[in-house]
């Protein structure tokens, strides 16, 4: 899971603090020595995890782009400049849009705000921002939530007391609120010191990046391993009293299977050996055979192992998770009903391989296997009305066909609530009518005057004509073709 670093260098940052009477220190100095500790815990235990550092004022600046080079991170934090006035608003949609651009908006990613609290004075304030929240266009929305799924972290270079003589501490839980709630506001315990800020940033390691330490098994072989980012509990939403499932520290291999026959699924984790023994043999395994490994992450909880490149020299042992549940996998079936090919009565893949058990098919059928009408963009909406426009224009030649799409529109407009989608076709039918050709035949007015007219019924919502299971049939006249 990637990070960014949102460094405040406002004017605010380089207040000095009192030692003993002495003044060594300026806010900005902790903060710095704070992050070096975090850089060095991340160096030691997520050296494969992306970082990038942001320093804002009134405007923001991206210092180093995400990267493992944690040398690089420090190096650009010793060289910060200080400039003026704090705005949050700014800098948020600056970690947006850094995020954006290198993960996409499906990513989940850490921001860990950096700041003394001060909310900034005037225009573009964090408290101007949050007082006009209700009162913006959809032009400037407010940058939290962001658009991917996030955990905020902010870090006050300040003790509670001080930010609770202000509005300060209100205005950043509210802050954190707007972000999705899934974070934490941290502050110094105490006087500030080297010690307390230590201490801070410590707390933020315990709660964000301590290392998962498991043993992963496989009949008589086994590995300790430690996985990161850590595996987040889950809660299953279905069960009557829902119970946070974790990843167990032991973890169990179960099969292996063709890389081809299993799509990786979006909750991943990389997996690191502390020394070349099983976990290496693994790794080096799937990566040459191209094929995934089941494991056991608790009961009735799965996930699987490959091998990622990360260049063409690194690779990484990734673990996802599957959703919890005996079949997460509907067309693999329950995963305890897989077994060696050996102990089949029959080999299921025959024995030249031409055939596969797979696709598991479900015993009912799907109501989404019927033919429906789905109009996910306005494109497919306005090409199913031009044909019905095109079959009007042919009468009575094409009645069958354009009572039949006529219909087939209807039903999906009754069944979405889309009653202005009748009236629409209806006026547009009557108006086909209005410039019908001295050529054309009889029979085509009557019909288009009477679609119309049962289209008009129907958008009512109240009539017999508005029944789903009614269909619009042809109107009988004496013309004939």
């Amino acid at each position: 899971m990637p990070t960014v670093i949102l460094m405040d260098v406002s004017l605010s940052m380089t207040r000095p603090v009192s030692l003993d009477g002495i003044e060594e220190f300026q806010r900005k100095n902790l903060a710095v020595h704070g992050l070096n500790m975090l850089f060095e815990h991340m160096a030691s235990n997520y050296r494969l995890e992306f970082t990038a550092l942001m320093a804002f004022s009134s405007l923001w600046e991206l210092l180093v782009p995400f990267t493992r080079d944690y040398n690089a991170l420090q190096e650009a934090l010793s060289n910060l400049e200080d400039y003026d006035k704090t705005c949050l608003e700014l800098a948020l949609q600056g970690v947006s849009s850094v995020v954006q651009q290198e993960w996409g908006s499906a990513c989940p990613c850490q921001v860990v705000l950096v700041t003394d609290g001060s909310l900034g004075i005037g225009k573009g304030s964090l408290r101007q921002s949050l007082q006009s929240l209700k009162h913006r266009g959809d032009d400037k929305k407010f940058p939290l939530p962001f658009p991917f799924p996030t955990k905020l972290f902010i870090m006050c270079v300040a003790n509670a007391e001080e930010l609770q003589m202000t509005d300060a501490m209100e205005n950043l839980e509210e802050l954190l609120r707007l972000s999705g709630g899934d974070g934490q506001i941290f502050t110094v315990d105490g006087l500030l010191c080297m010690k307390s800020v230590q201490a801070m940033f410590g707390m933020l390691i315990d709660r964000a990046y301590s290392p998962f330490h498991a043993v992963l098994h496989c009949g008589n072989l086994s590995s300790d391993v430690q996985v990161f980012p850590r595996p987040e509990p889950v809660v299953v939403d279905e069960e009557v009293e829902p119970i946070p499932r974790t990843v167990s520290t032991e973890v169990d291999e179960v099969g292996a299977g063709a890389t081809d026959e299993l799509e990786e699924e979006p909750s991943a984790s990389q997996m690191a050996g502390k020394s070349p023994n099983f976990c290496v043999l693994l790794h080096g395994s799937l990566k040459v055979e191209g094929m995934v490994a089941l494991v056991q992450l608790g009961p009735e909880w799965f996930g699987m192992l490959y091998s990622q490149a990360d260049s063409k020299k690194k690779s990484n042992l990734m673990m996802s998770l599957f959703e919890p549940g005996p079949d997460p996998l509907p067309w693999l079936g329950k995963i305890s009903h897989l077994g060696p090919v050996s102990e089949a009565a029959e080999n299921p893949y025959g024995e030249d391989d031409s055939k596969s058990p797979f696709p598991v098919q479900p015993q009912v059928k799907r109501s989404y296997a019927q033919n429906v009408t789905v109009w996910i963009k306005a494109s497919g909406l306005q090409t199913d009305v031009q044909k019905i426009l095109r079959n009007a224009r042919k009468l009575p030649d094409k009645t069958q066909t354009f009572y039949k799409e006529l219909n087939r529109l209807r039903k999906a407009a009754l069944a979405f609530g889309f009653w202005e989608l009748l009236k629409g076709v209806a006026e547009l039918l009557e108006r086909e009518c209005t410039m019908l050709p001295d050529s054309a035949h009889p029979d085509a007015a009557f019909q288009l005057s009477h679609a119309a007219h049962q289209l008009k019924l129907a958008s009512s919502g109240d009539s017999q004509y508005a029944a789903f299971e009614h269909n619009i049939a042809p109107m009988h006249t004496d013309f004939s073709s």
